[in-house]
């Protein structure tokens, strides 16, 4: 992209290239899902002309659909944009049609067992991840995450995190980020000073990370030392809360943290940008445009989905005036970013995709990691049902949210062309269901996530799904998401129903789904079942 001239910029201007704002990947207002924090088309293209704001960060419509709203968005901007998406999963974690990886930690484990092969695939994964944000439009990768997740009850990082030792995150982490180095999009590290170690998730309330300064400088810190080390792009922070280095700001606002920890004892020179500023465990801290000055008096560059952004600008501008913050800050910051958007690519024509994203190299990528990190046990495989009807009980966390789940979606024609006829519930609802006499699998989609709250189990779901595991007609079990709560299973299992069949995956899409199913029927050659590329023939 060519260098940036802000010469004629006012100070609001400039202010301006340091938000990024939340918006809508659908093209109209009446698909917007979350209006909380998502603005109309009239009041966001008005943001961009007028404010001259730095960017959007993107969540809903398919890759094809974002391909169209990313250059939307640029015709709107004075100035060329930050287009970002949370993409740690891949760009069809968010935008379906392109690749959906499975998360972090299944690299993590197999990295326990083979670590050069996880690392080709850390770098395989984020070459692949740039190449198709690069496809729809996007150009900064809010990944990868290199928080450390020694804590199994954390409920927002989890499974997100490549692993649960500093040596293995640190080694994926770099390995990935060189990935993406091979285009020209910007990554992002997070969340600093590492989010691994609680048991709150920031989304809702502040963590505390009580541990003493050696600690953090031997575990949480390695990672970013490590991405720092292959020239990462830029860093996000953490809403959470470090007394040894400062009892009173969290991370996000703690000139400590991210400028004498972050800057300058580990030499970070890219940008520091803010986690969401709509999350709980920094909003109740002070008013948006209160936070916002306090984040710029910190060290930070880029704050990350304000509200609002105009009231964010006019406190900033006002900070400016009163000698509080003074212009050079703003400079620095603005410097920091118009620098970073050099190295992007032009604007890309959204009629003339780079890749094809149904048929690109990141299929065959996803394939290979489930399958290398697939857990199987019991007497594998499934019993044939015969003339016999059979229940496939599958369980999520929330009905409205199961992305992966849709009418043709392996977990549930799969098992239906073995007898086993749909029934989704909530785990909740396993206490009023009438598990009666006939065979029945059960597949459980259970993961931490931003906003869940919990990470694994209930007692009451634990109760519940005992008296599934005792029950003489379970058939077979498939968890998909935590290594947690297979642990969990594991354990249930030894006790109740030791001949169980039962798999395990990482991911929850519908490629995970294929892969465990296929392996708890041995339905080795597919199209003898009728089925051809995840979906039945006749």
């Amino acid at each position: 992209m060519a260098a940036i001239n802000p010469g004629n910029w006012t100070l609001r201007e400039k202010i301006g290239q340091l938000i990024v704002v939340r918006a809508s990947g659908f093209l109209f207002d009446h698909q917007i899902r979350y209006p909380a924090w998502e603005a109309p088309n009239q009041t966001l293209q008005n943001w961009l002309a007028n404010l001259n704001l730095g960017g959007v960060i993107l969540l809903g419509g398919s890759g094809a659909e974002l391909a169209l709203r990313t250059a939307q968005l640029q015709s709107w901007a004075p100035t060329p944009l930050l287009l970002t998406a949370d993409i740690e999963e891949g760009v069809g974690q968010r935008f379906p049609g392109a690749t959906w990886f499975p998360p972090p930690m299944a690299l993590g484990s197999i990295a326990e067992k083979n670590l050069d092969l996880a690392k080709n695939y850390a770098h395989q994964m984020g070459e692949v991840i740039a190449q198709e944000a690069l496809a729809v439009g996007l150009n900064w990768i809010l990944a990868p995450i290199a928080d450390v997740n020694n804590n199994p009850d954390n409920p927002v990082i989890n499974v997100r995190a490549f692993g649960e030792t500093p040596a293995i995150v640190g080694t994926l982490v770099r390995e990935f980020i060189a990935g993406t180095q091979q285009f020209p999009v910007l990554n992002s590290a997070k969340h600093f000073p590492g989010h691994g170690d609680t048991s709150t998730d920031s989304h809702l309330h502040l963590p505390v990370i009580p541990h003493p300064i050696d600690r953090l400088e031997t575990l949480e810190l390695l990672p970013f030392q490590q991405a720092i080390a292959q020239g990462v792009d830029s860093v996000m922070t953490a809403h959470i809360l470090v007394p040894a280095w400062d009892g009173k700001n969290p991370a996000t606002l703690s000139p400590t943290i991210l400028t004498g920890q972050l800057r300058e004892k580990l030499g970070f020179e890219g940008i520091i940008v803010t986690d969401a500023l709509i999350m709980g465990g920094i909003t109740d801290i002070a008013s948006p445009g209160e936070v916002a000055v306090r984040a710029l008096e910190a060290g930070v560059d880029i704050l990350l989905m304000p509200p609002d952004p105009v009231p964010v600008i006019t406190a900033i501008a006002t900070a400016v005036e009163s000698g509080r913050l003074t212009e050079e800050r703003i400079e620095q910051s603005l410097q920091r970013v118009l620098i970073a958007k050099e190295k992007l690519a032009p604007v890309p024509d959204p009629s003339n995709f780079t890749i094809n994203l149904q048929t690109g190299p990141g299929r065959k990528l996803v394939d290979q990691i489930l399958t290398t990190a697939l857990e199987t046990g019991g007497a594998l495989p499934i019993a044939n049902l015969g003339d016999r009807q059979g229940k496939n009980l599958m369980v999520v966390d929330d009905l409205l949210t199961a992305d992966y789940l849709d009418r043709a979606c392996p977990a549930l024609t799969w098992p239906l062309r073995a007898g086993y006829d749909a029934q989704i519930l909530t785990a909740d609802l396993l206490e009023h269901y009438p598990l009666g006499e006939h065979p029945f699998l059960l597949q459980v989609f259970i993961r931490g996530n931003p906003f869940r709250g919990t990470a694994g189990l209930t007692p009451l779901t634990q109760t519940l799904y005992r008296q599934c595991l005792g029950h003489p007609s379970l058939q077979g079990l498939i968890i998909y998401g935590s290594p947690y709560v297979l642990a969990w299973f594991q354990t249930q299992i030894a006790e109740l129903c030791p001949h169980l069949p039962w798999a395990f995956s990482h991911g929850q899409m519908p490629q995970a789904q294929a892969i465990a199913i296929g392996r708890l029927f041995d339905w080795q050659d597919l199209s003898a079942q009728g089925i051809k590329d995840g979906t039945f023939t006749t």
